[in-house]
């Protein structure tokens, strides 16, 4: 399979925030939703949710970056939507777009420092 992607993705769980600015079809009744993201990039990320969040639905995310512990707030577009368990959990891609400069640099900074910080550890366990 060909990878698409534009940015390389962090591997890592962050707590999350959900606000639902437009439903696309069948808008959730929800409105905000309390999950996590699975992974994250500076293009996108792959979030859990308990709903169903129908395709091209526009969300505003507010993300806690897991060492920082430091919020980062972006809009999004749902790409795609997984069921994972059937009314109970979903998996969505999210693109994002229409973000503030300042949320991608302190995205861009925060993966590049965890990619330097996994790469220094695989190191260490060679030893």
């Amino acid at each position: 399979m060909d990878e698409r992607r534009r940015a390389q993705r962090l591997e890592e769980q962050n707590e999350i925030t959900i606000t639902i600015v437009s439903g696309g079809k069948n808008p959730p009744k929800e409105k905000i939703i309390y999950n996590y993201s699975k992974d994250i990039s500076v293009s996108g990320s792959r979030i859990q949710a308990h709903i169903f969040l129908p395709v091209d639905s526009l969300l505003k995310i507010e993300m806690t970056l897991k060492t920082l512990r430091q919020m980062i707030t972006v809009l999004g577009k749902v790409k795609w939507i997984k069921v994972v368990f059937e009314d109970e959990s979903y998996e969505a891609g999210v693109e994002l777009f229409n973000t503030s400069s300042e949320a991608i640099k302190k995205l861009t900074e925060y993966i590049s420092w965890k990619q330097k910080f996994k790469s220094l550890n695989k190191g260490d366990l060679s030893i």
